[in-house]
């Protein structure tokens, strides 16, 4: 029995680290991960809108996000950013503030999925937060409710219920076999 226990503290584990180091892989001022930082964002979506009053740049329909191994899918993704002092050189570059994700949010990651139906990025408070039936699979195990918030200093998250429905939090762990191939 205790071995039994032990396997699902550590799938436990394993899940809470997973689900940390996938919502991580937003968590850079590029807004995609610390490890890609230097690597290109390739974005592609069907119409893109420059809104300067805004600082912000909108992608429509069929949104496809990479920078690395990481992609970002949507109907709708927003980037804001603050501009950058020019006279400093590449230091003072526009750097991403914000990056909205809307309807059909999906990543992935290797063998990371996350969905939802909005992805919020806040580069200032280095928080991720999935909303709108939030769920998160490594391999087999999957985490679920209303939101999943990730705090990337902290490397703390947060899965909310939604209040209106269910109203409970879900997670499914399978815990490691000990076969040996």
């Amino acid at each position: 029995m205790q071995i039994q226990l032990n396997r699902l503290q550590v799938s436990r584990k394993k899940i809470l680290r997973l689900l940390i180091f996938s919502v991580f892989l937003l968590g850079s001022a590029t807004a995609f991960g610390a490890d890609d930082a230097s690597t290109p964002i390739h974005i592609e979506a069907d119409r893109m809108i420059s809104q300067e009053q805004d600082n912000s740049v909108v992608f429509l329909g069929n949104v496809d996000a990479r920078q690395g191994g990481i992609t970002i899918r949507a109907d709708e993704m927003t980037v804001y950013y603050t501009r950058g002092d020019k006279k400093k050189g590449k230091s003072g570059a526009d750097q991403v503030s914000k990056l909205v994700c809307k309807k059909n949010v999906e990543i992935t990651q290797d063998d990371w999925l996350g969905t939802g139906n909005r992805m919020d990025y806040l580069a200032g408070e280095r928080k991720v937060i999935l909303s709108g039936d939030a769920k998160a699979w490594q391999g087999q195990n999957m985490v679920s409710g209303k939101t999943i918030i990730y705090y990337l200093d902290d490397k703390r998250s947060i899965v909310e219920q939604d209040k209106g429905k269910s109203g409970r939090v879900k997670a499914v762990i399978h815990p490691e076999s000990n076969k040996k191939n």
